[in-house]
């Protein structure tokens, strides 16, 4: 039920529930030499992943799409409105070039993710944060990184009190909205009663997408990010011109409070995880179980005769197929084990283009079947596990026992590993020079002296090939 909030509302301790309060002070207030070392040092490491998945699904076409269409339906030409969009250079609002960007990302499934919205937040936030920095040149690193934090922490808090406390699954653009409106909020220096509403405003306008419907048939829509991304920003325009919007319910109801209560002590920037392929996560745990197996026993695709999967629910209900689209592909779970039983990796070659004729892979994922074990349903959404057996040609039958995805707290990727990925996806486009002068530079933003400007000039430009020219090889 909505909560009761009084009809005058403006600054002022009647006008607002204590969790709001206490949000404005961490959002608004916080120092970002108060924020621990390791949670920013953690969030260089989540911004460098996003924008290596940015930089690889640029030649992709959804991305090409929504570069070209945000300058057409969300430009502005007032430079403190607009913004440059990523790795392309063309302007649009600033909430038309994240909008642009969180599509882009969106639609190669390698970003971070939290596991207790069941989505992610980086895919907005990262690009939110970007077009903010177009108009503010003095910005620092800390200060960046700060912010970037603050919508994370406030977007996860927001997912999971979506996800309580309603029955749809919606799609991450429903909640992360409200990430991209507090980032703004603190980078804009919005005052107490302009946040309030720009997060009314923009739980208001978040895509209540039905995200199971997009499992069913996956496209180019994927998890709504990118409206999300959308509104987040304009909710905060708004906010700072004078609209008003009803109080955000996933942040002031009663019923949701608990979800708030650690704002400040639990940081969620911690926990969040970094993906090793780019597929939805709910296929990672049946991935990592047979890539055990097959590093224990040293299997070649030939000694493979069956692979049974068991897996939670929302696992065993991916594409099953041989898919005929990049969306398919990531939205799968078979086809991805094939490939990495196939290849030993999951890349972009194996989900686009040729890849998705591979006729090696296409006979292996007739060997592989998969089940929902209510086991592993019951851990979910706190863990994605899965249990493999593999029978292989000689009549052995290797079982993996309980395997969870790797990435998150559960059993993380190294600085060294996440830094390595980074610079498989984002080398073959931007070339070597510029993907290591980005990662020196993202990964320099929490030196004092730093200023996120010497990033931000090598985020804009377009790569020296066309993105639009690479697109059919990806």
């Amino acid at each position: 039920m909505p909560v009761a909030v009084p009809s005058h509302r403006r600054e002022g301790p009647d006008a607002s529930s204590s969790v709001a309060v206490r949000l404005a002070d961490f959002v608004l207030r916080r120092p970002a030499n108060v924020f621990p070392a390791p949670v920013l040092e953690q969030a260089r490491y989540l911004l460098l992943d996003t924008l290596g998945i940015a930089i690889a699904a640029g030649p992709m076409e959804a991305g090409r799409i929504a570069r070209d269409t945000a300058p057409l339906l969300y430009g502005s030409a007032d430079p403190l409105y607009s913004a440059r969009m990523l790795f392309d250079g063309r302007r649009a609002s600033i909430a038309g070039a994240a909008y642009a960007a969180a599509t882009q990302i969106d639609n190669l499934d390698g970003h971070d993710g939290y596991s207790p919205t069941k989505g992610h937040i980086g895919v907005a936030v990262v690009p939110a944060l970007a077009a903010l920095a177009e108009s503010l040149p003095d910005l620092s690193g800390p200060e960046a990184l700060a912010s970037l934090v603050v919508g994370y922490e406030v977007a996860g808090r927001a997912g999971i009190a979506l996800h309580a406390t309603v029955s749809d699954y919606h799609t991450s653009g429903a909640w992360n909205a409200l990430g991209v409106a507090a980032l703004a909020a603190r980078l804009r220096r919005l005052s107490d009663g302009q946040f309030r509403e720009a997060l009314g405003i923009a739980e208001y306008h978040g895509p209540r997408s039905q995200m199971m419907r997009e499992i069913a048939t996956p496209t180019m829509l994927h998890d709504g990010s990118g409206i999300g991304a959308l509104t987040g920003l304009s909710a905060a325009v708004l906010a700072e011109r004078g609209f008003t919007g009803a109080p955000a319910i996933t942040v002031e109801d009663p019923e949701v409070a608990a979800h708030w209560q650690d704002l400040g002590a639990f940081w969620q920037v911690l926990h969040q995880y970094v993906k090793p392929y780019p597929i939805c996560r709910w296929a990672h745990a049946a991935i990592d179980a047979t890539r055990g197996l097959f590093l224990a026993h040293n299997l070649t695709p030939s000694d493979i005769d069956h692979v049974e999967v068991n897996s939670f629910h929302y696992a065993a209900t991916l594409f099953e197929g041989m898919p005929d689209t990049t969306s398919k592909a990531q939205y799968s779970l078979r086809f991805a084990v094939a490939i990495f039983i196939m290849h030993g990796r999951i890349g972009l070659e194996h989900i686009s283009g040729s890849g998705l004729e591979d006729a090696a892979v296409a006979e292996m994922l007739s060997r592989i079947t998969v089940r929902e074990c209510e086991r592993h349903s019951a851990r979910f959404p706190a863990g994605r596990w899965a249990d493999v057996a593999i029978t292989t040609t000689d009549g052995r039958v290797l079982a993996s026992g309980d395997v969870h995805a790797r990435g998150g707290p559960e059993a993380p990727l190294t600085s060294a590993q996440i830094e390595a990925k980074y610079l498989e996806f984002a080398t073959p486009v931007l070339g070597q020079g510029r993907a290591m002068a980005i990662r020196d530079a993202v990964l320099s933003l929490a030196d004092q002296d730093s200023r996120f400007f010497d990033l931000s000039v090598l985020l804009y430009d377009p790569p020296l090939v066309s993105m639009t020219l690479q697109r059919p090889a990806w």
